[in-house]
């Protein structure tokens, strides 16, 4: 497998890691007050997500362009 279908699975894999974070995000939202201490928890999570979708996906851009 190359780098670049590599990483594409791997975008793929994360994606679907930061839309479970997402939602995660978003039910414990509908369910406060209930579970409130879990918000840095949850919205860290999200956030890491997130970045490491990110980056993935600026590496893939970059190696796209060599």
């Amino acid at each position: 497998m190359s780098d670049r279908e590599t990483l594409k699975a791997e975008l793929k894999k994360l994606s679907a890691k930061a839309l479970q974070a997402k939602m995660d995000l978003h039910d414990l939202s509908e369910e406060l007050p209930i579970n409130w201490t879990s918000i840095m928890v949850v919205a860290q999570e999200a956030h890491d997500a997130y970045a490491e979708l990110e980056r993935k996906s600026h590496d893939l851009r970059s190696l796209e362009k060599t």
